[in-house]
């Protein structure tokens, strides 16, 4: 389990790394502001949820593959940003599988430290979140997870929910950890592909 959750992690780093580089190419960034942006899009929201759970130093600072998870998205985007580009809509599609990758993952790893559940998953949702909001920031663009268009922290949501569930229920931990990251990310791209999002109060002008 642990191994698996580490592999989680770091490649949910990786793909978010990569939405952060892309996104910074897309600025038409140097090369190290591509690295800044795809290292604070890889960590930030692991790195924000390790602080609140107590576990110091921050998985992302102590072990140094993440870090070096992050300088291979930036040189993968900047040496092959055509071919990074070609494969997939480029930001999002890597947002939405560090999302699934981090919501999933950071939920776990918060009952290791003996979160309760319902705050597990909350810790879930950060670590899904604070990269992409950290990205967006940076980037002087509204973060996603505040769009009215996007769901974004809902899919983060139900995947951590499905993950903590399966963990607190003792279901058998390879299906519960795939079914829930797929969901969390069908949930977020179908509300790309398809304009899925939650109701909008109706306001007069």
């Amino acid at each position: 389990m642990n191994l698996l959750l580490s592999l989680l992690e770091l490649a949910g780093t990786f793909v978010f790394a990569l939405s952060g580089a892309m996104a910074a190419a897309q600025k038409r960034l140097d090369i190290f502001g591509l690295a800044v942006l795809a290292f604070a899009t890889g960590t930030v929201g692991g790195i924000t949820r390790d602080l609140l759970i107590g576990a110091t130093p921050p998985l992302a600072i102590a072990d140094a593959r993440y870090g070096a998870a992050t300088m291979l998205a930036a040189f993968v985007v900047f040496f092959g940003y055509r071919w990074v580009d070609h494969i997939s809509r480029p930001v999002a599609i890597f947002d939405a599988a560090g999302l699934s990758l981090f919501a999933v993952g950071g939920s776990i790893r918060a009952l290791e430290y003996g979160i309760s559940p319902v705050m597990a998953v909350v810790m879930g949702i950060i670590t899904g979140i604070g990269g992409g909001i950290m990205r967006d920031v940076l980037i002087d663009r509204l973060p996603m997870v505040l769009a009215p268009t996007e769901l974004y922290a809902t899919a983060a949501l139900l995947g951590s929910a499905i993950a903590v569930t399966g963990m607190t229920l003792a279901w058998p931990f390879l299906p519960t950890v795939v079914g829930a990251a797929l969901l969390c990310f069908f949930v977020r791209y179908m509300a790309m592909r398809r304009g899925w999002h939650l109701p909008v109060p109706r306001v007069d002008t």
